[in-house]
């Protein structure tokens, strides 16, 4: 089955506001080529950025748990060697405290790697873009001398 060819028309505010560009039919290719070479390496570069923060999270939370474990089989300990119970519930609950503030704290050092990560990513793309609409500005005006 053919399809009827598109125009710019067919893409509505996009179509008419690169049909008003008044582009040359055929780009200087080479100009097209370097911005698609730069284009790529900024996406592999925001990709790359994004794999070593998710590589980092995991590497955190992997030692926040072997963390963890050993904590708890201290605190398993302590409980087992205090005799009464109202020091045993004293001592539970120092030790619920301290768990909680480790939980948080753990949980914040995790949220700022994914932040941090995602902020540097997203700064590549966001500074790529900007370069790619200076170029086709560039583009726009020499083709209007």
């Amino acid at each position: 089955m053919a399809y009827p060819p598109r125009t710019m028309a067919d893409f509505g505010e996009f179509g008419k506001l690169f049909s008003e560009l008044k582009l040359p039919a055929v780009p200087d290719m080479e100009a097209f080529v370097a911005a698609s070479r730069r284009n790529i390496e900024t996406l592999t570069a925001a990709n790359r950025v994004a794999l070593e923060g998710a590589q980092a999270v995991a590497r955190r939370h992997m030692e926040i748990v072997q963390q963890s474990m050993a904590e708890l089989t201290e605190a398993v300990r302590t409980l087992s060697t205090v005799e009464t119970p109202q020091a045993k519930a004293a001592k539970q609950a120092e030790l619920l405290k301290h768990a909680y503030e480790h939980a948080v704290t753990n949980l914040k050092e995790i949220s700022d790697l994914i932040q941090s990560s995602n902020a540097e990513a997203v700064r590549l793309l966001n500074n790529r873009f900007v370069e790619a609409l200076d170029e086709v500005k560039a583009l726009a005006d020499k083709t209007q001398h």
